[in-house]
């Protein structure tokens, strides 16, 4: 196949050809291209996603529309026999405007890749339906049988059980778990020439870890070992590839969708791993399968350039939250409090005025103690949902060790840190900041109320 790992700054062609001949438009269109990229300025605050997706080339629509059109075709035409041939030997490609099956590209679900680049600093994307799918397809380009990974001991359930129980039967791929703030036990774990893959959350799912990413890179980069970070709880606040990493992925489903309606994936990396996870005969996303719907990409495309607006309001309630929450003696995660471990990490880390993250938790030590306090939440005082997921305008609550970490077993749940009664809240923007927090305290002091010994 051609590749198809389109620059995000690439100029816009609207025409489609469908002949393979070559013709005066297409060398126009190559030279208006290369003049682009040779004299391209810097933008700048390039270092900015909020600013590198507006410098994102923008799609429009088949008949000039401002909203690009949705190619929602499975399968494409040719005009002339010989064209099909070229396409299948990899001649004719994407990159050139031939698509020949959405399994194998899809104009739509290109454009939102680009995006993705953008937004993640890399020089490549590629989207998928779910994030599961994102990593899944990225451990297995990375990894052969008789391959290892080592992996941070907090991620999120999936993940954690796909590298626990699934990838060492199907696969014969093994992961080392290591506590991510231990930079030593990280590296005396990484076996030069067998580790293939160090793997690890920015911000970890639920206890809210922050990975020193620049220096993590360091350690694997060292011993030639490839890094692979998860960046689904914060995008815009974080950019691990601009910090070192290799690859980013992403489960789409949450802050970037917004809407709690959507699953989707992304990864985010280098244009040779991109196009070498869409080969004919070797790809990891080409031969399994996990195609993004273009109706979902252009759902995405709409909703990624008002991400900068809702992740900051996300982040800038959250912070409130967590501060007051603490005031009120609640044992409080966020690392945007100056007692989190973390917080100077964070803060030389993140991309500037987007904040600390949207989501906080409160460990009320019990499940019981924390099933009382969401129950309270959501049906005394309507704070928020019980419900797993996150990134929703709504505040979603979940008792992360009986929900999104069941996965984990109670030995591995302790080395990550996850209290039992550890109730993790993705706060939402629905409302006013001072209408919720009424809400919460309502609530707080229902369930107080309700453990006081009542009167005989």
């Amino acid at each position: 196949m051609a590749d198809a790992a389109f620059n995000s700054d690439a100029v816009n062609m609207s025409s489609k050809k469908r002949s393979g001949s070559s013709d005066d438009q297409w060398e126009q269109f190559s030279a208006a291209k290369k003049h682009q990229v040779m004299n391209k300025t810097p933008p700048p605050h390039a270092e900015d996603p909020a600013a590198a997706l507006a410098n994102a080339r923008h799609e429009f629509g088949e008949h000039g529309g401002v909203n690009m059109s949705i190619e929602a075709s499975a399968t494409f035409t040719v005009m002339e026999p010989e064209t099909m041939r070229r396409m299948f030997t990899g001649e004719l490609g994407p990159d050139r405007d031939f698509f020949i099956y959405s399994r194998h590209f899809n104009p739509t679900v290109l454009n939102l890749g680009r995006l993705m680049a953008a937004l993640e600093g890399t020089e490549a994307a590629y989207c998928t339906a779910s994030g599961m799918a994102a990593i899944s397809s990225v451990l297995l380009q990375l990894c052969s049988s008789g391959g290892h990974v080592v992996a941070s001991r907090t991620l999120y359930g999936g993940t954690h059980a796909l590298l626990t129980h699934f990838l060492p039967r199907a696969c014969n791929i093994t992961t080392t778990f290591v506590d991510i703030r231990d930079h030593e036990m990280v590296r005396r774990e990484i076996v030069e020439g067998r580790t293939k893959v160090l793997y690890f959350e920015s911000v970890s799912n639920p206890t809210l870890t922050v990975a020193n990413v620049p220096e993590l890179c360091r350690i694997a980069h060292e011993k030639g070992v490839t890094v692979v970070v998860d960046n689904t709880f914060a995008p815009m606040v974080l950019s691990p590839a601009r910090l070192g990493a290799d690859v980013v992925v992403h489960s789409i489903s949450k802050y970037i969708s917004g809407g709690a309606d959507i699953i989707a994936g992304a990864v985010c990396g280098p244009a040779s791993l991109v196009n070498s996870m869409m080969d004919l005969h070797q790809g990891a996303l080409m031969l399994l399968g996990p195609t993004m719907n273009p109706k979902v990409a252009f759902e995405l495309s709409e909703r990624l350039p008002h991400l900068a607006l809702r992740m900051k309001e996300h982040c800038r309630r959250a912070l409130v939250y967590a501060t007051r929450m603490k005031k009120l003696g609640l044992k409080v995660v966020y690392p945007g409090l100056e007692d989190h471990p973390d917080h100077a990490l964070l803060e030389s880390m993140a991309n500037k005025d987007y904040g600390y993250g949207g989501i906080l938790c409160v460990d009320m030590e019990t499940e019981e103690k924390a099933n009382r306090l969401m129950n309270h939440l959501q049906n005394s005082t309507q704070f928020g949902l019980m419900a797993v997921s996150l990134g929703y305008y709504e505040t979603l609550m979940s008792c992360s060790g009986s929900s999104t970490s069941s996965e984990m077993n109670a030995e591995e749940k302790e080395l990550a840190g996850i209290s039992p009664g550890l109730v993790r809240m993705s706060i939402g923007y629905n409302g006013s900041l001072e209408q919720k927090w009424s809400q919460f305290e309502k609530a707080l002091s229902r369930m107080q109320d309700s453990s006081l010994p009542k009167k005989i």
